[in-house]
């Protein structure tokens, strides 16, 4: 069909018409000069035509033509495609234009010549002589009377979710925007409505209103009426014991819940797997179609308890067959707690390492000083308890106790180095051997020394030699002496010293009944108040002052009570003066009539 001139009809359509109607021959004019006025020759094909047929055949095609009308969605076939715009043949006169940008996807045209599509007819003859056309009009109008017709029925229409906005979400439905309020997204309340953007849904309209461009939508009014549908065929099957599939609908720190057709079901984390899970989202994530066992089922209320571990066996119920006392196994730490630590033996068996049972002489505070979590170890079977579902494990028992053969590679008296691994009040630990510590008490640190606390004399991680006291193997004790490294010097001082002796000494301290003389490092002897002078003295610091070096004649030696008694005022004199009620030992300044006895008692 020309463009050139929407009121010129081309050859081919006349051609038509004349097919479609003959002609029959004109009778001869009367007036020859008039028949040439009168008729028309067809050049092609030498037929000849009346005016009066002429026009016929015009109002003809015309008339044919004169159906659509602006306003109107019409079907229309495409002719061509250019850069600007789809020349689409809707069965007028002239053909009709649409602008390009109706028929694209992005990029892409999505029409191709010989299609056939809808369009609205916005006016029947531009100024180019096109019929005006609209793609999109003729969608939205189509869309509205969709809708219009689901409002009214009850039917429902497909949208996709566009956006969020206040209050729920804009829905797309063939252009034409729509209102989804949060309330009507899901029969649950919905926290995250941003997942449901570029979803295509289908929906319910509850209200429209063309004139004002207001459609509201509901998507939980439709899945109300299918859950009634699927419950209703649900209940009807559904009891214990059966297997059934359903979709993993949400999920939450104790368990899923699971859609099984309109009624859902509650999986608790406990009866998701034989072992040890910290979430449910390590199995499961929402949209997972699962099968599950029915555990209970409470029709009057409609509650559901569902089982995932039940689909398959019990490994506790074999665990005997699999795990004997005093086999050898190996595990993965999968948790750390103040008593032990749990190792997972197989998918759903765990055994417990005990504290107590990781090593044979160190004490362990807490297990993470030598384990740590996803570690693999190798531990013994100790104990099987299938119907607690206990297996008890030990650690140490990969080797050998060291305490057991300690008396193989010691002996009292042997001399030992060892390192300060840990200093208490009462004494300092020395690791002498991996797992072998031995006790340093406070007192067996020096001979001399008075030492309140072994800090004063070790530090932790010192390289120290001591001597072997005491093994206790059944206990797992051993005794060390570090002072007896050396000769007891009060020993050495006894033998070597008599009664008479005189030896020099520093004052050293004071008490209310004399004055302590320190004799050599660590050895002191008692000066009694009555023995610091020829003079009667009443306070030792009236006759002396401290760190004043003198000489000292011995009066009285215990080499039980390690206690020496000295004199200032016998040096000199062939015979030591006594006096009986002078000396003493005790802070109370008083003799006891024992000590009296001793002086009295001549020298055996």
């Amino acid at each position: 069909m020309s463009t050139d001139n929407p009121n010129n009809i081309t050859s081919g359509g006349a051609a038509e018409a004349v097919e479609a109607a003959p002609v029959a021959p004109a009778p001869e004019a009367e007036n020859p000069s008039t028949a040439t006025d009168v008729t028309a020759t067809d050049a092609d094909n030498g037929e000849t035509f009346s005016d009066e047929d002429f026009g016929s055949i015009l109002a003809q095609h015309e008339q044919s033509h004169s159906d659509i009308s602006e306003g109107e969605v019409v079907k229309g076939t495409v002719v061509k495609i250019t850069n600007q715009d789809v020349i689409i043949n809707v069965g007028f006169k002239s053909e009709g234009i649409v602008k390009i940008n109706e028929f694209k996807d992005g990029d892409q045209v999505t029409v191709q010549p010989g299609d056939v599509v809808d369009v609205l007819v916005k006016q029947l003859e531009n100024n180019d002589g096109y019929v005006e056309l609209s793609r999109a009009d003729a969608v939205r109008m189509q869309t509205w009377d969709l809708i219009e017709k689901a409002a009214r029925e009850g039917t429902t229409v497909i949208g996709r979710v566009s956006d969020r906005i206040k209050g729920g979400l804009r829905v797309d439905i063939g252009g034409i925007q729509a209102f989804l309020p949060g309330s009507q997204v899901d029969v649950r309340p919905v926290r995250n409505l941003d997942a449901f953007r570029n979803k295509d849904m289908e929906f319910l309209v509850l209200k429209v209103n063309k004139k004002r461009s207001n459609i509201v939508l509901s998507r939980k009014a439709l899945l109300e009426a299918q859950n009634e549908k699927e419950k209703a065929s649900t209940l009807k099957n559904l009891e214990e014991g059966i297997i059934i599939e359903g979709q993993v609908k949400n999920i939450t720190e104790y368990g899923i819940f699971i859609d099984l057709g309109g009624l859902d079901g509650l999986l608790h984390i406990t009866d998701m797997s034989w072992g040890r899970i910290q979430n449910p989202s390590e199995l499961f994530k929402v949209g997972d179609n699962i099968q599950v066992k029915v555990l209970k089922f409470d029709r009057d209320r409609e509650r559901v308890s569902l089982g995932y571990k039940q689909l398959v066996p019990d490994p506790w119920a074999t665990v005997n067959e699999r795990f004997a006392i005093s086999t050898r196994v190996s595990g993965k730490v999968v948790s750390l707690t103040d008593y032990g630590a749990f190792l997972e033996l197989e998918p759903g068996v765990e055994g417990l390492v005990h504290v107590s049972e990781m090593s044979w002489s160190k004490r362990v505070k807490h297990p993470s000083k030598m384990l740590n979590v996803g570690q693999d170890i190798e531990a013994v079977v100790l104990e099987v308890d299938p119907n607690n579902r206990r297996i008890s494990l030990g650690m140490k028992q990969i080797e050998s106790n060291p305490w057991d053969t300690l008396l193989e590679r010691y002996a009292i008296g042997t001399r030992v180095k060892g390192k300060v691994r840990n200093l208490t009040d009462f004494g300092a630990f020395v690791e002498i051997e991996e797992g072998i510590d031995g006790l340093v008490h406070v007192s067996d640190i020096s001979w001399t020394k008075r030492i309140k606390h072994p800090s004063e004399a070790l530090k932790k991680n010192q390289e120290v030699e001591a001597i072997i006291t005491a093994i206790d193997t059944e206990n797992r004790r051993l005794s060390l002496s570090i002072k007896d490294l050396e000769p007891n010097a009060w020993d050495r001082f006894f033998d070597e010293k008599k009664l008479g002796d005189v030896i020099t000494g520093k004052i050293s301290r004071f008490a209310n009944f004399g004055a302590f003389v320190e004799i050599e490092d660590g050895i002191e002897g008692l000066c009694h108040v009555s023995e610091l002078s020829e003079n009667h003295v009443d306070k030792p610091e009236d006759a002396v002052q401290i760190g004043q070096t003198m000489q000292f004649k011995i009066l009285k030696m215990d080499p039980d009570a390690k206690k020496i008694g000295l004199s200032v005022r016998a040096v000199g004199k062939d015979e030591p003066i006594i006096d009986v009620r002078s000396y003493t030992s005790s802070d109370s300044g008083m003799a006891s009539l024992g000590e009296i006895a001793d002086f009295n008692r001549p020298d055996e």
